[in-house]
């Protein structure tokens, strides 16, 4: 009996030797994305990264517009996060904590320009991964067919032509006139208001006011100047965001209940002339079933606003991306993230996933110049940003206060656009949101 016994002791022991050993054996990398229009990308990525490592990536990805109180969430959680996305200072200064040096890390020493970095001190805690451009997308044959209308009303015979607000303006309302002879439901597509849907203009189109106001002030960005606004070129917001709302597919009492989804799938299928998006939307057009716009017809155009010597202004580029690895979890963690990255934006295979699937335009010298995206809406970034006498409008709402502070004024901007709310009120409402929400922040 003693020996059986013992016999049964052992083979316990021994079983749950392995069963320890397997279990301590697993390597998990955890990714909390950003990006739900690149979610499946990512599931690809994940199979390739097992199959060439034995490492196991858990990819989730955060729903539009819940990506901080998702974060939140997991972060209170054992299996937190191994790597997560800050959208630049405001971002690392509420994850400070949770944020680790990557100074010494492979990856960044392949950051070609390491000024983009998220720094304090001699630290670097945020590295960008992607650098995008948005602006006004319009299909060419449309505007083609407006320029070969002989009765319209602009003199004007090419969008090369359009450079500013005025001139855009009068070609918008135009077309809107004679949407049906165009053969569209509206100029623009739906300005996609639903609530965590706002962000393009709660965010990108917000970016312009701010980013001339902070230009005139001469405002440094890491300074504690950015702590109030005046949103002194409220105006100018008000006049591209009317010709959005007055040339539209979809009227504006219907808006609140539009998504970006929607709105994109309408650019695909011809019913429209326009969208504002970024170069992130070119899969989102091409990807649409039954999509009528050939690659060639894609282009971009800056968002003008009606700024003195807009002339000369480009497309908004910029990042709000920023890779962190999480240092609250294990050494061994932090390095499997780290290498992980390195492997994504080293590798051929990483390189080719990220180029040609994900269609990020990168700031790491691991690629070279035919290597970046061969999607349309990237060229025409990277054609833009290579455009002499054109400044290029940098991405200013990587400061904005705070979420709250995005989610209040894509609130207000519904309200404007169903009549409920002046713009007067919207515009007392930023500027008193702004300075709230900083002084909460900080």
């Amino acid at each position: 009996m003693k020996k059986i016994i013992a016999l049964v002791l052992s083979l316990v022991l021994v079983v749950g030797a392995f069963a320890g050993c397997g279990k301590s054996d697993e390597k998990v990398i955890r990714y909390l994305n950003f990006k739900p229009e690149i979610a499946e990308v990512y599931e690809e990525i994940s199979k390739a990264y097992f199959e060439a490592t034995g490492i196991k990536l858990e990819v989730e990805t955060a729903a539009s517009g819940t990506y901080e109180q998702t974060l939140k969430a997991r972060m209170a959680t054992k299996e937190m996060p191994t790597l997560f996305q800050i959208n630049g200072p405001v971002g690392y200064s509420a994850w400070s904590d949770y944020c680790a040096d990557l100074s010494d890390t492979e990856i960044y020493s392949h950051l070609s320009d390491k000024t983009l970095a998220v720094t304090s001190g001699d630290g670097v805690y945020g590295i960008p991964y992607v650098v995008e451009g948005y602006g006004i997308i319009f299909n060419d044959a449309i505007m083609d067919k407006y320029f070969a209308f002989s009765g319209r009303k602009t003199k004007i015979t090419s969008t090369e032509e359009i450079n500013n607000f005025e001139i855009l303006s009068a070609v918008v309302e135009d077309m809107q006139a004679n949407k049906d002879k165009l053969g569209i439901k509206g100029v623009f597509a739906s300005t996609a208001l639903k609530p965590g849907e706002d962000w393009r203009w709660s965010t990108h189109l917000a970016n312009l006011p701010i980013y001339y106001e902070f230009k005139e002030g001469n405002i440094n960005l890491t300074s504690d100047k950015v702590k109030d606004i005046t949103f002194s070129y409220g105006e100018n917001f008000k006049n591209i965001f009317d010709l959005y709302l007055n040339n539209s597919t979809t009227p504006s009492s219907k808006l609140g209940s539009v998504d970006g989804n929607t709105s994109m799938a309408e650019f695909a299928l011809g019913e429209c002339a326009m969208v504002q998006n970024g170069n992130w939307g070119a899969s989102q057009i091409l990807g649409v079933e039954g999509n009528t716009v050939a690659d060639s017809d894609i282009k971009f155009m800056p968002i003008y606003t009606g700024v003195e010597g807009e002339e000369s202004q480009g497309l908004c580029i910029g990042t709000e991306n920023f890779l962190c690895i999480n240092s609250q979890v294990s050494e061994e963690e932090q390095k499997l993230a780290a290498d992980f990255l390195m492997w994504l934006y080293g590798s051929e295979t990483g390189k080719d996933f990220v180029t040609n699937d994900l269609k990020f335009i990168t700031g790491f010298d691991t690629f070279s110049a035919d290597e970046q995206p061969t999607d349309v809406l990237a060229k025409e970034v990277i054609s833009w940003m290579t455009k002499p006498g054109i400044e290029t409008v940098t991405w200013d709402f990587t400061v904005f206060p705070s979420q709250i502070f995005k989610n209040n004024f894509g609130s207000s901007l519904l309200k404007y656009a169903q009549g409920s709310m002046t713009w007067e009120e919207v515009s007392e409402q930023v500027v008193a949101d702004w300075a709230k929400e900083y002084d909460l922040q900080n």
